[in-house]
């Protein structure tokens, strides 16, 4: 077995150890805790001066339906967890350490399968996106229209300033839809709605720790799974500045992800 091989194994148990022990804890925390059918996941990465607005706005149901909040930390040294927990009825999964934005996602996917939830939203935590949205999200879910519903800045309206950004969620459609014979018009969003049952389909064929949102899109779609697209109004970050890095360099591993993912999938 080469050093390659056995860097890859070591990383990969260390990284199921940090996420047992972050279980673990929520099992020690709330023994026996059985999550309502929705549950609306953040999840957050350093974001201790944003996550409080957001989960302030979250209403107290979805179109008169319970929903669990979870949010999933992903590491970091701030005060994010301890926020989160300071909001009655959030539910917090914990990472001891960073394992990367695509990890803290696949752990909500498979929470949700393990515990019978039907119906998944993934929101940001830096207060780009709109709780209130929530119902319009999970209505082709409920009427059993679509599998998979995005939010689209396109339809709706992007109220951030960064004209790069903007054309490459425009590109990145046009690519995708071309790979995919889609016609989306917002392929980049992390607001989105999710059947649970199309996620324990797809959950084994996820790889990537970082840039998941194309990921998920990609398989789902090759998978013959149903997508639709309700507007959003997409707000700037509350503070702070962007994880994803420097636009070149986002654009970049996006597009690594989205080539990799249609390439394995083909």
């Amino acid at each position: 077995m080469s050093n390659v091989d056995l860097e890859k194994i070591r990383i990969t148990n260390l990284r199921k150890f940090a996420i047992k022990e972050s279980l673990d804890r929520l099992e020690a925390e709330l023994p026996g805790f059985q999550p309502e059918e929705i549950v609306a996941s953040i999840c957050a990465y350093e974001e201790e001066l944003n996550i409080g607005g957001v989960l302030e706005k979250m209403p107290a149901t979805i179109d008169g339906k319970p929903y669990t909040t979870l949010v999933v930390v992903d590491g970091g040294t701030d005060r994010t967890a301890e926020v989160a927990r300071s909001f009655p009825g959030v539910v917090v999964i914990e990472f001891p350490v960073n394992l990367g934005h695509g990890v803290a996602l696949q752990v909500t996917y498979r929470y949700c399968i393990d515990h019978g939830v039907k119906y998944a939203v993934t929101l940001d935590a830096d207060g780009q996106n709109d709780p209130a949205e929530m119902p319009n999200l999970l209505a082709p879910l409920i009427n059993d229209t679509a599998d998979f519903v995005l939010t689209s800045r396109v339809l709706g309206e992007d109220k951030t300033s960064d004209t790069m950004r903007k054309t490459g969620v425009r590109f990145f459609s046009i690519v995708m839809n071309r790979m995919v014979g889609a016609k989306l018009t917002d392929t980049s969003t992390g607001y989105r709605g999710l059947r649970v049952t199309m996620l324990a389909d797809v959950i084994d064929r996820l790889q990537q720790s970082q840039y998941q949102t194309a990921e998920l899109l990609i398989v789902c779609l090759k998978r013959g799974w149903r997508p639709a697209e309700v507007p959003t109004v997409w707000y700037p970050r509350a503070s702070g500045t962007t994880k994803k890095g420097k636009n070149w360099l986002f654009g970049f591993r996006y597009a690594r992800v989205v080539f990799g993912t249609w390439w394995r999938e083909r």
